[in-house]
C-alpha cells in the first residue's frame, strides 16, 4: 500500500526517493514486488513451506504392529511342550483369590462370573488335562479305551474339554482281588469325564 500526498500538482514521493537514494524512473509506478499484502504471506506461507521446514520433516517410518486376524486365539495353535506352565498356574491362583475374595464379600453374582471365567480359560483347562495326565491313572482308559498318552492328544484335549455339547459316558468297571478273596468294584470314568471334573475342581477351590 502506497501514501501518497500531492502539493502544487507535484508528488514527494520521488522527494522521498532522492532521500533515500533511489532514482525515479520517470511517471511508472513501481510495482509491488515480493510479499507487499498480508493476505498473500498468509496463503503463501501454508502453500509452500520454507526451505528450513522441508529440512525439518522427517519421514517417521510406522510402528504398528501387524494385526492378528479377528477371531484368533492366542493359545489356539500352543503345543503341549509350549505352554508356561508357571504363568498357567498364576492365571488360575489369581482367579481363585479373586472367587475367595468375592465369596466372602458375599458378592454371589461375581463368584459366578469369575467361576465361568476360570472354567472357560486356557489356563484352567490345560491344568486339569495336566492333572489326569500325570498321576498313577494315567495309563487305565474308561469305557472309549482313549488315553491321552502323547503331546499331541494332550493339546487336542485342551480344545475338547469345553462345557458345550459335553454329555458324561458311562463308567467303567472293574473289579479288584481283595486278600480275602473277595473282590472290590471299582468305577473308572473317561480321560475326559476325569479332565471335566478336575476343571470345575479348580473353580470350586
Amino acid at each position: 500500500m502506497e501514501l501518497r500526498i500531492e502539493e502544487d500538482g507535484e508528488s514527494e514521493r520521488s522527494l522521498v526517493m532522492k532521500e533515500i537514494g533511489v532514482a525515479p524512473s520517470g511517471n511508472i509506478t513501481p510495482r509491488e514486488s515480493g510479499q507487499t499484502s498480508v493476505w498473500s504471506f498468509i496463503t503463501r506461507t501454508h502453500e509452500e513451506p520454507t526451505q528450513e521446514e522441508k529440512q525439518m520433516t522427517v519421514e517417521i517410518p510406522s510402528t504398528k504392529e501387524e494385526e492378528r486376524p479377528a477371531g484368533a486365539s492366542s493359545h489356539a495353535d500352543d503345543h503341549w511342550d509350549g505352554i508356561l506352565w508357571y504363568r498357567t498356574q498364576r492365571n488360575v491362583r489369581r482367579l481363585q483369590a479373586r472367587i475367595v475374595k468375592a465369596t466372602q464379600e458375599k458378592r454371589w453374582g461375581k463368584v459366578k462370573a469369575l467361576q465361568r471365567l476360570l472354567t472357560h480359560s486356557f489356563s484352567g483347562k490345560a491344568l486339569a488335562v495336566r492333572r489326569v495326565t500325570e498321576n498313577q491313572g494315567k495309563k487305565t482308559p474308561g469305557v472309549d479305551k482313549v488315553l491321552w498318552d502323547t503331546p499331541e492328544k494332550k493339546t487336542q484335549a485342551i480344545r475338547d474339554v469345553r462345557q458345550r455339547g459335553y454329555h458324561p459316558q458311562p463308567l467303567r468297571r472293574v473289579y479288584i482281588p481283595k486278600s480275602n478273596g473277595a473282590q472290590r468294584p471299582l468305577s473308572i470314568p473317561t480321560m475326559k469325564d476325569r479332565a471335566m471334573q478336575a476343571l470345575y475342581l479348580l473353580a470350586l477351590l
